[in-house]
């Protein structure tokens, strides 16, 4: 059977676009606009979280055409629709695409004075994620940095398509998602590493050692901390948000912590699967601490 005479299924449309990392941006995205400062217009909520779904999904989905052939040398993302050869990938491209070219007008045009700003974020987060993150993971370990950016801009889409300016609270809140990826990815990376040498992918524990990515997870779990306790300091949260953000940031480093000396990849994995719960744990407290 050809690409051409394989009927698309729901199931392996819907895989395209990442739906727990969509899931995730959707979360920030309702956490940064919660948080601004500004009346909640539900059009504009509804407008916001449509337009980033759109726009997340569609960065996703072009990373997984361009990756098509790396997801097939790696066990985690082997049986995707793409390596496995269950979807034609000019119809991975097609849909990536058509979600980018609604998802930018919705978000520029949708928000009143707010639109364009957060448009533009929009695409920045796109470009940045689809044209430079994702063929720079096969050459240098900086790729990380570069890739924090678009996983953390929902966020500060969610403030900008209240506030329209992008000012200290807005940042703070987008600082908090992209200093979690750090120690998020590089855990991925060291209990996951020889699937991700395997597939010619360059990380941290890679390029510059276990012990440096053991290093890097403890240091930014601390950042992280900071960057979550800062919206306190900066009068964007309450004292609801600072319990919950210390003591899960607290639980969250001190787990990091145990790595120093005992960083194999049962630790690593440990670490990944708690920035899980940590994440969504700090922004339901946004949300809830918010204006929703």
């Amino acid at each position: 059977m050809t690409y051409a005479s394989r009927p698309v299924t729901p199931r392996d449309t819907i895989a395209l676009v990442k739906p727990n990392i969509a899931f995730m941006a959707l979360l920030t995205s309702a956490g940064g606009m919660s948080l601004a400062p500004g009346p909640f217009v539900l059009t504009h909520a509804l407008v916001l979280l449509i337009g980033t779904a759109l726009i997340v999904g569609a960065a996703n989905t072009l990373n997984m055409y361009l990756e098509r052939d790396v997801d097939r040398r790696m066990a985690r993302t082997k049986d995707r629709p793409l390596p496995a050869e269950r979807m034609a990938p000019e119809f991975a491209l097609a849909f990536g695409l058509a979600q980018a070219a609604i998802a930018v007008p919705i978000l520029s045009f949708g928000l009143g004075p707010a639109g364009p700003l957060t448009g533009l974020l929009a695409v920045i987060a796109f470009v940045s994620y689809v044209l430079v993150y994702t063929p720079m993971k096969q050459r240098s370990h900086l790729a990380l940095w570069v890739g924090a950016v678009p996983g953390a801009m929902p966020a500060l889409m969610g403030w900008t398509s209240v506030t329209g300016a992008v000012d200290a609270g807005g940042l703070a809140v987008f600082a908090v998602l992209f200093f979690w990826q750090i120690p998020h990815f590089d855990a991925i990376a060291l209990y996951r590493l020889k699937d991700y040498n395997r597939a010619g992918l360059v990380t941290v524990p890679g390029a510059r050692g276990v012990a440096a990515a053991r290093i890097e997870i403890v240091m930014y779990s601390l950042v992280q901390l900071a960057a979550s306790l800062l919206l306190y300091s900066l009068g964007v949260c309450g004292r609801g948000y600072l319990v919950v953000a210390t003591a899960a940031g607290l639980a969250f480093a001190a787990l990091a912590a145990r790595g120093l000396w005992r960083g194999d990849a049962r630790w690593a994995r440990a670490v990944f699967l708690a920035s899980i719960v940590y994440l969504p744990t700090v922004y339901t407290a946004m949300v809830i601490d918010g204006r929703l």
